[in-house]
């Protein structure tokens, strides 16, 4: 099949490593990520590494802990590596008072192992609003399992609820090789990563420059391997910081130089002002662009009204006033069937999908929300499948459709409430961010 897409644009200059048809699993759900890391944790055998925002302290959290940790005690020489961000492993939850951070739970699984595994913080910057760890992956010998998904009960649905998101599974001996080295290069290896699993009492912090400057250092960071130019093939990349940044780059370009059609899922929709103007220019050029956000309530930070309203409740509403402002804007474009704005909402559970299909044949997989913060502030990630015989079109097509499947069509920007329909704790906190002409700083760092 003819590529669709410009001979000369990045995604051709990437080159991938090749893949067979069989060489990628969707698990679809929560409850089959969970299944599938603790199969892949017992089976492996020369190496683990695991890459994730967080390893909770809760029932899932302990329980992949303890398979972790039993995989290791049964091979001493199995390496085990998890990274977690730094400053979100030492604090509690947000609006949650007297946790006391999971790196306490790591040191404690640690000190009564024979066999202790690598639990490592990394500082991506000096303080969590400015930056955090957000690359994905979990790497078994030669499998990788690339989600957006951290660990806690909630992702991996431990009770009755649930955390959206993409889970696939890719046996590929040279992807697993690029990604673990990537990270034992550029991370693993950097003087400002600390263990998590140190005594208390000679407990030794990174050094506070050391921290300053390591994004100066992960911009650098790269996957390395082999590259093809032709056929079906994968591709990671990684991006730090709005300058050089291959990741936005390719996001960029496949929205740039797609010919028919976008699918894009993010669970806050906030996009750069650069991908905002590329999606109407998109639109405006009769092409289809459907987008999959979760509904308010879907957000992992809504809070019921009948729940203690904190500050933090804020965010869903102002990503709610982002999306109606968008699709004020592009009503032309809902009224004539080309924006398609699906929103996402199931009972009690949350949204968290991130990716961009373009055209049916190019599948961005990234734990990116495609947002200003993960455009210039996070360390990110993601797999580019590059589906050149349309081998993985139908597996696409069945993913979406379960994605779709507790969604709803906006059919006017109007559906979307404004600021008067909203609880008056909402209402309070967003007339005083408009009053203080905050809105713009927050989008920024949201």
């Amino acid at each position: 099949m003819d590529t669709i897409f410009k001979e000369e644009t990045l995604l051709k200059k990437l080159g991938g490593i090749a893949l067979q048809p069989d060489d990628i699993q969707w698990l679809l759900t929560p409850t089959a990520l969970k299944a599938e890391l603790l199969k892949q944790i017992a089976q492996a055998k020369s190496a683990i590494t695991i890459a994730a925002l967080y390893l909770e302290d809760d029932e899932a959290g302990r329980e992949i802990l303890t398979a972790l940790m039993a995989a290791k005690e049964k091979n001493p020489l199995l390496d085990v590596t998890v990274l977690v961000d730094f400053h979100r492993a030492r604090r509690g939850l947000i609006g949650h008072k007297g946790d006391s951070g999971n790196y306490f739970m790591y040191r404690e699984f640690n000190h009564k192992a024979a066999h202790p595994i690598k639990m490592l913080g990394v500082p991506v910057k000096s303080r969590e609003f400015m930056g955090v760890l957000h690359l994905k992956g979990f790497i078994f010998d030669d499998t990788v399992i690339y989600s957006g998904a951290s660990l806690n009960n909630i992702y991996l649905q431990q009770g009755d609820k649930y955390r959206f998101d993409r889970y696939h599974m890719i046996t590929s001996k040279e992807l697993a090789s690029s990604m673990r080295q990537m990270i034992q290069d550029h991370i693993e290896s950097d003087k400002a990563v600390t263990s998590l699993t140190q005594n208390a009492d000679s407990e030794v912090l990174p050094d506070k420059a050391d921290v300053r400057t390591l994004k100066n250092r992960l911009s650098s960071a790269s996957y390395q391997f082999k590259a093809c130019f032709d056929g079906n093939r994968i591709t990671p990349v990684v991006g730090l910081g709005r300058k050089r940044n291959q990741l936005n780059n390719l996001v960029m370009d496949l929205v740039n130089q797609s010919t028919l059609s976008l699918f894009i899922c993010t669970p806050y929709f906030n996009p750069p002002y650069i991908l905002s103007r590329a999606l109407s220019k998109h639109l405006k050029q009769g092409k289809r662009l459907d987008i999959v956000v979760g509904d308010k309530t879907s957000n992992d930070f809504f809070i019921p009204e009948d729940q203690d309203f904190s500050t933090i409740g804020a965010l869903p509403y102002l990503y709610e006033q982002s999306l109606r402002k968008f699709a004020r804007r592009q009503q032309w474009a809902i009224n004539k069937g080309l924006l398609n704005i699906h929103l996402w909402k199931h009972d009690r559970n949350s949204y968290h999908l991130k990716g961009i299909s373009a055209d049916k044949r190019y599948h961005l997989i990234t734990g990116s929300n495609l947002n200003p913060r993960a455009w210039a502030l996070d360390l990110e990630n993601g797999l580019l499948l590059q589906d050149e015989e349309g081998v993985w079109e139908s597996q696409f097509a069945a993913e979406q459709a379960h994605i779709l499947q507790h969604t709803s069509r906006l059919e006017h920007y109007k559906q979307i409430e404004t600021l008067k329909d909203y609880p008056d704790p909402v209402k309070k906190i967003m007339k005083r961010i408009r009053r203080l002409r905050a809105d713009l700083l927050l989008r920024r760092i949201l």
